[in-house]
C-alpha cells in the first residue's frame, strides 16, 4: 500500500490569501460572516438571547489597525491552538453556516504585517492569543517562487505564535481579531466612507429608515416562513444599515426619478420547494440608474450576506444594461445553492442550473418587458412633450413677431408639424403599449402619467392643434424703429445669412447678441 505523505508547497498559502480575492473589502464580509455564525451559535446555546449579538468594528488610520470583535461564544482555551492553527478543517456544516470552508480567516495576511486572534469562553479565566507574522509568511511564498521550496506547514510553523493570558472576568466571552500595519497599497481599508459604502449592501444589516418598503420587504419574508438573518454590527460606533432607499438620482446628484412600490416573485422547484425570492422596486424606468445610487442592480444574497457585486445577475438578462435599470434583492434560500470559495457566485450543481434557468426565465420576460416598455412609453411622451414646446415657441415667435422673414417662419413651421407628426405616432405607440399591458406594467403606465405635469385626458388628441399664418408677417427688424428701412432691410439680409450658415439654436443666440447690441 502506497505510505507516501504528501506535500503542499507554501503557494497553497498565496492561493487562499492573496490569491484569493479581488477586493481587500472582503476581509471585512469573511470575518463578519464567522461572527454571525458563533452568535447564531451563542443565542441557540443559551449564551445571548436572541438581538443580544454584536459585532463591533474599529478603523484606526494614524495606527493603521483593524479591530473586528464579537461577544459571541469565543473559543474554549483547550480548542483554541487546533480551532484557528487547522486550515480547511471547519467543524461547520454545508447549508445550515454561512462559512464552511475554514479558511476565510487566513484572509488578512494578505493585507497586514500582523494578524492577530484573541478570544475568551464564557466561564473561563484565558485570553488566548493567535499571532501571525503575515510579512513573513509573504517572504516565505517569495523565497518558494524563486526556488527555495517551503511547504505550507513549515511556512505555518514560522510564522504562528500562540499565549495564554488569564483574566479576571470569567464571565467575558468574545473573539476579536486584529489587523496591524496594514499594507500601504491597502490603505482604502482604512477609509471610512468607503468601508461603510460596502458594508451597507454586503453585511447582514436591518434596512435603514427612509427605505419606505422595508416593512412589506420583512412582511414577505415572514409570509414565506423565511428568516432574515439580520445582526447589529457598528463601524467606529455607528450602526451599519442596508442603504436602500426610494430616490433615484442623476449623475450630478439630483432626483429624477423614485421608487413607488415594489414588487415581489418566488421561485419553486418543480417539488414546490423554495429555492429563492425576490424584491424589485419599480419606477417609471425612465433611463438606466447611473451608478451614483448605490443601491442599483438586483444583488443575490445568501443567508442576508451579498454574493459578488452589483453585477451578480446581470449575466441572466438578455441585455447587459437589464440590471441597472432596477434596484432589489434576490434572496437565495436553498441550501444546495452554495457559495463559491472567493463568494461572487454560487459552486456549479444542479441547484445553481435550476436556479439560473427559472430567474433568467422571470428576467428576460416579466423585467425586461417592464424597462422596456416603460423606457418607450417614457420616450414617447417626450416626443409629445417636444412637439407641446416647440408648438409653443412657434406660436410666441409670430406672436413677437421674432421671424427675420417668410422663409425663416416656413423653416420653423415645417419643424413643428414634424414634430407633430413625431406626437401623433407616439400617441399611437402609447396606446398600443396599454392595450397589451399585465397588471405589473400598468402600475408603471399609471405611475407615469400621473406625475406627467399636464396628463393626457384619455380620449382626447392633445396633438390636435393649429397654428393659423397671420394675414401679415410681422418681421424681426421692426424691433429696431431707430434705424432707417435700408439699414432694417440690410440687417434682415445679415440674419438671414446667419439662420442659413448654421443651426436655428446657434443662430438665435448670434441674433439675439446682435439685437443687443444694436439697441
Amino acid at each position: 500500500m502506497d505510505k507516501t505523505d504528501y506535500v503542499f508547497g507554501a503557494n497553497i498559502l498565496e492561493n487562499l490569501t492573496t490569491g484569493m480575492y479581488q477586493d481587500s473589502k472582503v476581509i471585512y464580509r469573511e470575518y463578519i460572516q464567522n461572527s454571525c455564525d458563533q452568535i447564531d451559535k451563542a443565542v441557540k446555546d443559551g449564551i445571548l438571547k436572541p438581538g443580544e449579538g454584536t459585532i463591533k468594528i474599529w478603523l484606526d488610520r494614524d495606527q493603521r489597525t483593524i479591530v473586528i470583535e464579537d461577544n459571541a461564544t469565543g473559543i474554549p482555551a483547550a480548542s483554541f491552538q487546533r480551532a484557528l492553527g487547522n486550515i480547511a478543517d471547519s467543524d461547520k456544516k454545508i447549508g445550515e453556516d454561512k462559512g464552511f470552508r475554514g479558511i476565510g480567516r487566513l484572509c488578512g495576511l494578505a493585507y497586514c504585517k500582523e494578524l492577530v486572534f484573541e478570544s475568551c469562553a464564557i466561564g473561563e479565566d484565558t485570553v488566548s492569543t493567535m499571532l501571525c507574522d503575515a510579512k513573513k509568511m509573504r517572504g516565505l511564498i517569495e523565497e518558494n517562487q524563486r526556488g527555495k521550496k517551503h511547504t505550507a506547514n513549515e511556512v505555518l510553523h514560522a510564522i504562528n505564535r500562540f499565549e495564554h493570558k488569564k483574566t479576571n472576568n470569567s464571565d467575558s466571552h468574545f473573539f476579536r481579531v486584529k489587523l496591524i500595519d496594514i499594507n500601504p497599497e491597502n490603505t482604502d481599508l482604512l477609509d471610512l466612507q468607503r468601508v461603510k459604502d460596502y458594508l451597507s449592501f454586503v453585511a447582514p444589516v436591518p434596512y435603514q429608515n427612509s427605505f419606505y418598503y422595508r416593512s412589506e420587504v420583512y412582511k414577505h419574508a415572514q409570509d414565506l416562513g423565511v428568516r432574515l438573518d439580520e445582526y447589529n454590527i457598528t463601524l467606529d460606533g455607528e450602526t451599519v444599515l442596508k442603504k436602500y432607499a426610494t430616490i433615484l438620482k442623476d449623475s450630478v446628484g439630483n432626483k429624477y426619478d423614485d421608487i413607488f412600490d415594489v414588487h415581489f416573485k418566488d421561485f419553486y422547484s418543480a417539488d414546490k420547494e423554495l429555492f429563492a425570492w425576490m424584491w424589485v422596486g419599480l419606477s417609471k424606468f425612465q433611463k438606466a440608474i447611473p451608478k451614483i445610487n448605490q443601491m442599483r442592480g438586483l444583488r443575490l444574497r445568501k443567508e442576508n450576506i451579498q454574493i459578488g457585486g452589483e453585477d451578480s445577475l446581470q449575466k441572466l438578462f438578455k441585455e447587459d444594461r437589464g440590471n441597472s435599470y432596477f434596484v432589489g434583492e434576490v434572496f437565495a434560500v436553498n441550501k444546495d445553492l452554495i457559495p463559491n470559495s472567493q463568494r461572487d457566485y454560487f459552486n456549479e450543481n444542479m441547484a445553481r442550473s435550476d436556479f439560473e434557468r427559472e430567474l433568467r426565465k422571470y428576467f428576460n420576460e416579466e423585467l425586461h418587458k417592464i424597462y422596456y416598455d416603460g423606457s418607450a412609453i417614457n420616450s414617447a411622451y417626450k416626443k409629445i412633450d417636444t412637439f407641446e414646446k416647440k408648438e409653443a415657441e412657434f406660436k410666441e415667435k409670430e406672436t413677437e413677431g421674432s421671424f427675420v422673414n417668410k422663409g425663416h417662419r416656413d423653416s420653423e413651421l415645417n419643424v413643428v408639424l414634424r414634430s407633430k407628426k413625431d406626437a401623433q405616432d407616439a400617441q399611437v405607440r402609447i396606446e398600443k403599449l396599454k392595450d397589451k399591458a399585465n397588471d405589473l406594467m400598468q402600475k408603471v403606465i399609471d405611475r407615469i402619467e400621473h406625475e406627467r405635469p399636464n396628463p393626457v385626458i384619455k380620449g382626447t388628441d392633445p396633438t390636435d392643434k393649429t397654428n393659423p399664418p397671420k394675414d401679415k408677417l410681422g418681421r424681426r427688424t421692426d424691433r429696431l424703429s431707430q434705424y432707417s428701412r435700408s439699414e432694417r432691410k440690410l440687417i434682415s439680409k445679415i440674419f438671414s445669412i446667419i439662420l442659413t450658415s448654421t443651426d436655428s439654436e446657434t443662430a438665435e443666440r448670434i441674433i439675439s447678441r446682435i439685437e443687443e447690441g444694436l439697441q
